[in-house]
This record gives structure tokens, C-alpha cells and sequence, in this order.
């Protein structure tokens, strides 16, 4: 409940009805504008896989995965997903996909570590993509124009989803503007990450935030990041580290930075060594998925993933993730957002 933030005024714009049609309309629209801008074919996809293999998502290294026995795999472990950044580079070498073309698929996971609040909830669903690049792609141009592109989508669904609820009104900027983490320390020294994502949200609407995973200058990092997924520790063209980043929105309905994706350049060999060094996690090389990308047997790659309920909930003026999708909450906040009127699912 101490997390739960309390729009001042806050009134629901659409019925239930509505919301309902809205994130249908929303998702169909959506998903075809990222298959088409960035050259995706849809796969189906695990809702959990082998523990052992490496091939789960980390997310920041502590949360823990749910898992379980299968009976007639002599009660060996499986993992419900966090995310499928791994599960989609192995699928892009077993489908040969070409470089300049991906995948996409909706990833639905349980993050039973999950701090609960108006932007987190247990239950996880969101588009996870992946597209095959080429060694000269890996730069930081490259990686801001994929950002463009998937921001040019939300842009267009954000006017349908408007033209479609005229009480809706249009809010996000038309560009995205592009800075390091390490320019956000500078600016804001004396700010947290999250304030600092705040701050220059606040100012510009719309931001990628580049290089998260890797220590700033004061020693600390902007925020976690597995070391075997995105390439944080690469020295770009531009003198700073890392080909990743978050795409972040000011929202007005919470009157604070709201993140709508990570995404970011895949590692390479090199760049897997030297990350798994970094945070002494050598380990992992033994691991499945580690073995096949230090062995050259994976493509070089970018993807990330798009929240599909905190796209609706930002699309359709929602307060409350619990809004949009069907999950569990504690009683209390389930009885105090009713009393604010953003009833939860």
C-alpha cells in the first residue's frame, strides 16, 4: 500500500465495456505495426522452460523464478518465464531467419518477487521481439533508429486509440529524445535514477535512456541488467558505454516517467565474456544457451520487450495496471483504489 500512488482527482474515462474493447483494438493495431515497421513473423511461444539451460531470463539477478516438478520428466524443474530474451535467439537460429528480419510473440509470465504497485503486478504480459543484425549494425545509430520506429507505432496507436474515444486526448510528444545515462547523472548529480528518469521525462515527454546495466561515474549503475542479453559494457562511437536502453514516457495521469520498454543490441561473444567477468558470473558459460553463442551457433541480434497492459493502460488514461489485466492483489489496495475510482480487475 506505501507504493500505491494516489492521482489527485482521478476519474475513469471508459466503462468496463469500453476498457475491454479498447485493449482488444489496441493489441490487433499495435502488434501489426511493430511486425510490420521492424519486419517481424509471429512465433508461438513457452510459458516455461527447462531450468539448468540458461535460457530464462535473469532480469536483474535476484528475483526468483517460479518453478515446479514434472512427473514424467522424473520430476526434473521447469521455470515459468520472467522474459524470453534468450528463448528468441535461439529461435531465430533454429527458423534461419535473415538478417533484417525477426519474430515477435506475447510472452505471458508469473514475477512472484514483484514489488506490487499501480505499474507492477504479478502476472507479466508483454510483446517479446527479436531481429537478426548484421556485425556493422552493432551501433548506437542503428539502435536509436529501431527506437524511432517502435515509437512511430505507439504514436499511431495512440491516434487510433483517441479517434476511436474522442474523450480520450493525445498527450505524447512527437519526437523521442535520446540520452545516456551517464549525461543524466551529469544533469541531475543529485537526484536518484528514478528521480532523474522523472526529471527528464518531465521535460521532454518522451526519452530513451541508453547504457543501463553497466557502473556510472559515481559507481553505481542506473539500474540492473542481466549480463548475458544486452550489451551494456561496449564502448559506442559517441565515447559512452552500452548499445541498450529503456523506452520512458512522462504519463500525467501519475504525474511521473513510465516505462514502456527494454530493449537493446544483443551481446556478442566478446561482449558476453567480458559482462560475465564484470559481474563474476563465469559460471554461465557451461550453461546451454552460453555454450551456443560463445560457440558462433547463435545470429547477432537486437530485441526487447513492450508491456502490452502498460501500453493499454497508458493508451486508455488508466491509474492502475490492475485496470487492464486480471491479477491478484492485496485486499486492501484492491479496497482503497476503489475508493479513488480505478476499480481493479
Amino acid at each position: 500500500m506505501s507504493k500505491l500512488i494516489e492521482p489527485i482527482g482521478y476519474q475513469t474515462l471508459l466503462d468496463r465495456n469500453q476498457t475491454e474493447q479498447g485493449i482488444k483494438k489496441i493489441k490487433d493495431f499495435f502488434q501489426q505495426n511493430l511486425s510490420t515497421e521492424l519486419r517481424l513473423h509471429r512465433v508461438t511461444a513457452p510459458l516455461f522452460v527447462m531450468k539448468g539451460l540458461g535460457i530464462n531470463d535473469d532480469l536483474n539477478g535476484v528475483e526468483r523464478p517460479v518453478s515446479f516438478p514434472i512427473k514424467d520428466l522424473g520430476d526434473a524443474k521447469a521455470e515459468v518465464v520472467h522474459s524470453l530474451a534468450k528463448w528468441k535467439r535461439l529461435t531465430l537460429a533454429e527458423y534461419d531467419v535473415k538478417p533484417g528480419y525477426g519474430i515477435y510473440t506475447d510472452m505471458n509470465a508469473i514475477r512472484a518477487d514483484e514489488e506490487l504497485d499501480n505499474l507492477h503486478s504479478l502476472y507479466v504480459d508483454q510483446w517479446d521481439w527479436e531481429a537478426v543484425i548484421t556485425r556493422e549494425d552493432r551501433n548506437l545509430a542503428f539502435l536509436e533508429d529501431v527506437v524511432r520506429r517502435i515509437y512511430a507505432a505507439i504514436l499511431r496507436t495512440e491516434y487510433l486509440t483517441c479517434e476511436t474515444y474522442p474523450i480520450l486526448k493525445p498527450f505524447l510528444p512527437k519526437e523521442i529524445h535520446f540520452v545516456h545515462s551517464e549525461d543524466l547523472l551529469r544533469m541531475y548529480p543529485d537526484l536518484s535514477p528514478k528521480e532523474r528518469e522523472d526529471a527528464i521525462c518531465k521535460k521532454y515527454g518522451a526519452v530513451f535512456v541508453e547504457g543501463i546495466g553497466g557502473k556510472l561515474s559515481n559507481g553505481k549503475k542506473h539500474d540492473g541488467r542481466a549480463p548475458d542479453y544486452d550489451d551494456w559494457s561496449t564502448v559506442a562511437e559517441n565515447g559512452k558505454k552500452g548499445l541498450n536502453g529503456d523506452i520512458l514516457i512522462w504519463y500525467p495521469v501519475l504525474g511521473r516517467s513510465f516505462e514502456l520498454s527494454s530493449m537493446g543490441i544483443r551481446v556478442d561473444k566478446e561482449s558476453l565474456l567480458r559482462q560475465l567477468e564484470i559481474e563474476e558470473k563465469q559460471d554461465r558459460e557451461k550453461l546451454y544457451f552460453h555454450k551456443q553463442l560463445l560457440e558462433d551457433k547463435l545470429p547477432l541480434s537486437i530485441g526487447g520487450g513492450i508491456g502490452q497492459s502498460r501500453l493499454c493502460m497508458v493508451m486508455l488514461h488508466k491509474a492502475h495496471i490492475g485496470e487492464i489485466q486480471a491479477s491478484i492483489w492485496p485486499e486492501d489496495m484492491r479496497m482503497e483504489c476503489a475508493r479513488l475510482g480505478m476499480p481493479l480487475i
